[in-house]
């Protein structure tokens, strides 16, 4: 029997996720959490219930959504959306990530920046994403922050990491696990800017991520797809930096260089449908538009793929993004230069980035 994927959210990751599901014949349907309509009445009998957010309000509506069997790690989401429950996982699961200290009280202000250094990160519990709700601060700023920052925010050491990679992997409910090939990241601001895998240079950081999310994704029983993001450190190890229970911006890549993407996966994996490991079928590069309108000058360009969301423009907003693919590095270069001419001067130091990546990668 067909069954029905409802998805809680309905932005653009939700939209992606319909179209791999017409793809497949799945009917998927998203769910607008500010939507009053009594949930029983749209529930199909033969249904799934995913995310493409983590954070909406506790509305009796969507109370009533996470106590339904059907919705995929419902036992586990609240344990990763709360950044103090999902750093208290992490620690007891024993895999490594920056030191961190709950903050309850103005008193802990010297204890936290003698056991975690001078310069902290502080990062709301909740509701913290593209940079918001994170602030760096020294022993000096401490009084800049009301109170309301107690019992909402966690302070973490400041990792003066090398580069920003993340993982995406799939795990199904009889414990199959597959990987795509680690994303190095670009950020600005704290919002992505572009991204591009490398499956040269980073086999033995494949290995390493790929065991530390294969133990997360085990040890809590976790179906679907999630992204984990990691510091790599001089030394070339890695932490965690944080975990997104859902499919991730940096893997949108997938949509046009690999024979599974990573929408059509989480599909697969939530559905026990089969889960071969995905082919990557060319090199690829994706940059996120940000604040700004479409560009029709951009479709010139044979090895541009453009996804675009349709959403009313707002300074830090993502409003699509664009895949360059192509069989040669040359020829991604070329079109990453010719690219940055038609993009706003922000983009300069996405463009120049990937170049030199793929500098390194070729």
């Amino acid at each position: 029997m067909k069954k029905f994927v409802y998805v809680i959210g309905d932005g653009q990751l939700s939209l992606m996720l319909f179209q791999s599901g017409s793809v497949l014949g799945i009917p998927v349907i998203p769910i607008n959490v500010k939507n009053q309509i009594k949930f029983n009445t749209i529930l199909h009998k033969n249904s799934v219930i995913t995310v493409e957010v983590e954070h909406w309000k506790k509305t009796k509506f969507i109370q009533k959504i996470c106590k339904n069997n059907t919705f995929i790690n419902r036992n586990i989401l609240p344990l990763i959306v709360d950044r103090l429950y999902q750093k208290e996982l992490i620690d007891k699961l024993q895999l490594p990530t920056a030191s961190w200290i709950k903050i309850q009280k103005f008193s802990q202000w010297k204890t936290i920046f003698y056991t975690l250094g001078d310069n902290i990160i502080l990062k709301k519990r909740t509701g913290g994403y593209n940079g918001k709700n994170q602030y760096q601060l020294s022993f000096k700023d401490k009084k800049k922050f009301n109170i309301k920052i107690y019992e909402n925010y966690i302070a973490e050491k400041k990792i003066n990491f090398v580069e920003e990679i993340s993982l995406i992997g799939a795990r199904n409910k009889f414990g199959k696990i597959v990987f795509y090939p680690i994303t190095c990241n670009f950020h600005e601001q704290g919002i992505l800017r572009c991204s591009i895998p490398d499956i040269k240079n980073y086999y033995l950081l494949q290995e390493k991520s790929e065991s530390i999310l294969s133990s997360f994704m085990r040890s809590t029983n976790y179906i679907g797809i999630i992204a984990m993001e990691f510091f790599v450190l001089k030394n070339n190890e890695i932490i965690i930096n944080e975990i997104s229970p859902r499919v991730h911006n940096s893997g949108h890549w997938t949509q046009n260089s690999s024979s599974i993407n990573q929408f059509e996966l989480h599909l697969r994996s939530i559905l026990d449908l089969p889960m071969p490991i995905p082919k990557i079928n060319c090199f690829s590069v994706m940059i996120n538009i940000i604040g700004n309108y479409l560009n029709i000058a951009w479709l010139n360009d044979p090895l541009l793929c453009l996804h675009w969301y349709n959403k009313s423009i707002s300074k830090y907003r993502k409003m699509g993004h664009i895949n360059l693919i192509s069989n040669h590095y040359e020829a991604l270069k070329n079109s990453i230069i010719t690219l940055e001419k038609k993009l706003p001067k922000q983009y300069q130091n996405c463009c120049h980035w990937l170049i030199e990546k793929l500098n390194i990668i070729q």
